[in-house]
């Protein structure tokens, strides 16, 4: 078993979305925009002795001093042979990697975990940690709209009507690159704005991302006008079985006409059209963001873990602060 660097971006991608757990978090593209944040992005695959892929891990380089921190994110994936050699590919990763005294990896799979990729975390001595900002609401999509309309809170389905019944109210998927270039931009001045008004902040790059959204078309960008101005923009991404919210901006125009409503029904409506499975409202957080929370909420009680980040570290005590630390 050897792991050699995949470098060519088509066949990186090709073998990514070839996999059931494939997502964009894995994708050339995500590690293009982390690079544009300052990672190194290194794209691994790992093979038998027959040349067989048996897994796959784009991990994400950073130093601080004298010390690494390997961001595997989305991954690692395993391909159906390499799902029975879970703990020998996480090994040859770890060998690879050749962690110092005081690197630590970490694991983040994103809802892409399988079950061999987590028993060779167990058997190679990484530590799962979680926190309550870990956990998302789902909303079954096998059993179409009618069933999910009947499960909706009456609030939901009120705010939904009155979306659905106002004239200048109009969604669109947008498929065009230039159409989606310029939604991208009215999205980033709309979060711009969003976090100043609810006085919020995080690392997401929106000039580092654009192209890349606007190009990727597993990307489900919507656009919501009311007249003539556009007063929502959400993105979502979508795997094989799972419609992901993303990211979503607004004008405060959208909180009198319901057009969050009407967006996320969108997104539902296009979910069972493509024959995912589950809609992921992509991560709630009751205790700080309560109205987002209840908005939620109000379509599904579902909740689901988005499972724990993985740490593993030559050092006890490095290990033990990276835990405690993202504990908090």
């Amino acid at each position: 078993m050897r792991v050699t660097p995949m470098t060519d971006v088509p066949a990186w991608d090709e073998a990514v979305w070839g996999q059931g757990r494939g997502s964009i978090f894995a994708a050339s593209g995500w590690g293009t925009y982390k690079t544009r944040r300052g990672a190194a992005v290194a794209r691994l695959g790992v093979v038998d002795e027959a040349g067989d892929l048996l897994g796959l891990a784009q991990a994400q380089v950073r130093r601080r001093g004298p010390a690494r921190q390997v961001y595997i994110q989305g991954g690692p994936l395993l391909t159906d042979k390499g799902e029975r050699h879970g703990e020998a590919v996480l090994r040859a990763l770890l060998a690879h990697l050749a962690l110092g005294p005081l690197d630590l990896a970490v694991v983040d799979f994103a809802r892409t975990e399988s079950p061999g990729a987590v028993l060779g975390l167990l058997a190679t001595g990484f530590k799962p940690v979680t926190t309550a900002g870990r956990h998302t609401l789902e909303v079954d999509l096998t059993g179409g709209l009618d069933a999910i309309q009947a499960g909706m809170e009456p609030r939901w389905r009120k705010a939904l009507r009155k979306a659905e019944r106002n004239p200048g109210l109009k969604a669109r998927f947008l498929d065009d690159p230039g159409e989606r270039l310029a939604a991208f931009d009215a999205f980033a001045a709309m979060y711009a704005a969003l976090k100043t008004r609810k006085g919020f902040s995080n690392d997401f790059d929106p000039a580092a991302y654009r192209d890349l959204a606007a190009n990727d078309p597993r990307h489900v960008m919507l656009e919501i006008r009311d007249g003539d101005e556009p007063c929502l923009v959400r993105i979502a991404h979508r795997s094989r079985d799972r419609f992901t919210d993303f990211f979503t901006a607004s004008t405060e125009r959208a909180k009198a006409n319901a057009a969050a409503y009407l967006a996320v029904w969108s997104f539902l409506r296009r979910g069972v059209e493509e024959g995912c499975r589950v809609f992921d409202f992509g991560g709630i957080d009751p205790a700080n963001n309560r109205g987002v929370y209840d908005f939620k909420r109000g379509l599904t009680r579902n909740v689901a873990s988005s499972g724990p980040l993985w740490l593993l570290g030559r050092n006890r005590l490095v290990t033990a602060a990276a835990g405690a630390w993202l504990a908090r």
